[in-house]
This record gives C-alpha cells, structure tokens and sequence, in this order.
C-alpha cells in the first residue's frame, strides 16, 4: 500500500496534465493547432521557464525570492536604455545581466551577510525595485525602444529552434547540471535542508545563500532581455506578474521528484502546466481573474494530493 501511494503522488501531475490537455483539446478547436501552441511555448512558456529555473534554486537553499521580478526589470531597464543610448546588443546584455544582479547582489547581502531571512530579505529587495523603478521611470511610464533599433533576438533561430526556446534549453541544462550533479548544488542543497549541519562540516551557508541568490537574479535578468527583446520596451514593474507562476512551478516541480526536491525538470513540466491552463481557459472564454482563480486551485490540488499520498508512503 505504501508503495503504490508513493507511485501515486508521482503519477498526480502527469494524469492531471493529460486530462486537463484533453479537456481543452475537445473543449475547443484552437488549442492544439500548430499556430496557438507555437504562441503559448514562445510568449508564454519562455519568459516564466527562465525565472522559474532560478526560483528552483533559491527554493532548493530552503529560501525563496520575492524579487525575482525586481531583478528582470532592472535588466530590461538597463537593456533598453543602453540600445537608446546607441550602444550595440552585447554591450546592451551584459549591462542588463550585471542591472538585475545588482538585485541579487542586494539579496546576498541581506541574507548571505546580515542573516535576515530569505522572506524578508526579498520582501524589502522588492519594495525599494519598485520605488526606483517609479523614480528612475517617471512615475511608472513604459520606455520604448527608439525607432529604427532592431534587435532581432526573438525572431532569431538556431537550427531551426526559435531563439528564446534556445535560451531556455541552456539556461534549464546549465541550473540543472549544476542543482543535480555540481559540487556548488549540493552544497546548496545540503543548506537548505539542514543549514546548522552543513555549517558544522565545514560549509559556509553564508557564501553558498550569497551565490544562490546571485544565480537567481542572473536567470531573471536573462528573461528581462527576452522580454525586452519581445515587446521592444520596459514597462514597470511587469516582472513581478511571473513571481507567483515561478512559485507555484517550482513547488509543483517537486511533486515529480522522489525525494520531494526541487528539480528544474519538474519545475519545467510545472510551468508548461500554469501555461496550458492559461491559454486553454483564456480560449474558452474565461477572463482573466478566473483563470487566476482556477490556476490556484489545481496548484492547491496537487499539492495536496502530493501530500496527502507522501504521508501515506512513510507510514
């Protein structure tokens, strides 16, 4: 009995994830057309996979990062700025990558330093990003890329795969190499499981919660350039909308994985997931607060249901 309940909460997702698919699939003629799920993997699947691929690693450290978001529109603050200044698209990237750590150089500060809890620490991390983006933007206005600047980037491909989606598959393999196999992710792993253990065998949770916080501003500050590169603009305060989803994916991640971890491959099939319900509830008419709604409940749901079946595993 054990056995076949811990068989069941990994099976949760998938069974879940086929019948919601099939739900929308016959529910509405559009949603597996080539066109609508080209448009879901590219402007949606993309942008949130990036942040959520961070979010794996802030949350495997036993934290979490609330300004994930404050870290993507710094870099797109500073990516659009630099092209309108008349510098070129590499200058304009790193600018941008080295804006958004300056994030999650804040965070690492606050935590890896000082000892305030991940909560807090991003909590604050947010509010200050968000008056300086006021200040810095005019009170909240969009700033538009100058006509006649072409980036190129999301229109771009490599061996026929659109470049974002490239973009994803190195970021997920590198954060995911790293979380599995790398010295640095089990390190981090160990600190977010036991922190006072890992202090007394030598390791410094300091160092290691610093650098995952870093790791974590570096994934949103690639999505601020996606993001930028895609809408030609910075618009305040957009990056906070992929916070909630980039949680929710992660904990539903661990629900794929035997020891309950964070995985970037679970977080992944986490995200795919948040954006099939999006865009099929969107098609059938549903707006947009309900989608919020319904997105929230089957996140509870297979919660839940992972937890409920994981206690029935260890009795």
């Amino acid at each position: 009995m054990p056995r076949a309940a811990g068989s069941l909460h990994r099976l949760a997702v998938p069974l879940i994830f086929v019948g919601v698919v099939a739900f929308f699939g016959t529910t509405t003629p559009t949603f597996l057309t080539a066109g609508n799920l080209s448009s879901l993997l590219l402007n949606n699947f993309a942008l949130l996979a990036i942040v959520a691929t961070g979010m794996t690693v802030a949350v495997a450290a036993g934290g979490i990062d609330l300004s994930v978001g404050t870290a993507l529109d710094f870099s797109s603050l500073a990516f659009i700025t630099l092209l309108n200044a008349g510098h070129g698209v590499v200058v304009a990237t790193f600018g941008a990558i080295g804006a958004g750590l300056v994030a999650g150089g804040f965070n690492a500060v606050l935590i890896g330093g000082l000892r305030l809890t991940p909560f807090l620490a991003t909590l604050g991390t947010l509010f200050v990003g968000t008056s300086v983006q006021q200040l810095l933007s005019g009170g909240g206005l969009p700033i538009y890329l100058a006509s006649g600047i072409h980036i190129g980037l999301t229109t771009a491909h490599i061996a026929g795969i659109a470049l974002p989606l490239v973009i994803v598959a190195v970021v997920a393999i590198v954060y995911g190499a790293v979380l599995a196999r790398g010295r640095f992710g089990r390190a981090l792993i160990a600190v977010g499981e036991q922190a006072d253990v890992a202090d007394y065998s030598g390791l410094s949770s300091r160092r290691i919660s610093g650098l995952t916080y870093l790791a974590c501003a570096l994934a949103a500050a690639i999505a601020g350039i996606v993001l930028s590169s895609t809408v030609s603009a910075y618009v305040p305060l957009s990056g906070n909308a992929f916070m909630l989803n980039a949680i929710g994916a992660t904990f539903i991640g661990t629900t794929l994985s035997r020891s309950a971890r964070p995985n970037v491959a679970g977080t992944l099939v986490g995200v795919l997931f948040l954006n099939i319900v999006a865009n099929g509830l969107l098609l059938i008419g549903w707006n947009f607060y309900w989608q919020q709604v319904a997105t929230g409940l089957l996140i509870l749901v297979i919660l839940a249901f992972s937890f409920t079946s994981r206690r029935a595993t260890s009795r």
